[in-house]
């Protein structure tokens, strides 16, 4: 028996109606599969790191002041506690593996923006799902449509390639020219 099943059976026994009982499973199916589109969500993910961002900075900060007094207690001669310093190195590569990381996040934003804008431009109308089909959507392409669209895509593409391929058969030509006088 399955767990929508088990959740049904139990809600019947208890008086609760199925539907709430259904509801109790798929809430927690929903909540996983967001915070599964939030995690690749590049700029969801950027906003999860800029508070550890800024704990790293302040991490990087104390370690360097925690240096600064001891090695100033060194150079004046002052017996110092043998208190162990911690390494600045280390928290300054945990700070910038932060900062790499948000500018992959940022990049990749970016990326898609351009993306979703590129195929906005290029493809403006959507096809149809199959999911529902006896609701029409005014701004979709028909199927037929939407394959003569990528047959003219496709065909540009093949002309872009073929002048990209002639003219460099034409600079490799000249400099097999020049490479002879």
């Amino acid at each position: 028996m399955s767990q929508q099943q088990q959740v049904a059976a139990a809600g019947a026994v208890v008086g609760v109606g199925v539907s709430a009982a259904a509801a109790a499973v798929l809430q927690p199916q929903q909540q996983q599969q967001l915070s599964q589109q939030q995690d690749f969500d590049p700029v969801h993910r950027f906003k999860l790191l800029i508070p550890q961002l800024k704990e790293s900075l302040q991490n990087v900060m104390s370690i360097a002041s925690q240096n600064f007094a001891y090695n100033t207690s060194i150079d004046n001669g002052v017996k110092s506690n043998d208190a162990t310093v911690q390494r600045f190195d280390k928290s300054l590569e945990e700070f910038y593996a932060l900062c790499d990381q948000l500018e992959l996040c940022l990049r990749l934003a970016h990326e898609c923006l351009s993306q979703s804008i590129d195929s906005a431009k290029h493809s403006p109308n959507l096809v149809p799902t199959a999911t529902k089909p006896d609701t029409v959507q005014t701004e979709s392409l028909s199927y037929s449509q939407y394959l003569s669209m990528i047959k003219s895509q496709i065909s540009c593409a093949k002309d872009i390639h073929n002048a990209l391929l002639e003219c460099s058969k034409k600079i490799a030509g000249k400099g097999q020219q020049q490479g002879i006088l």
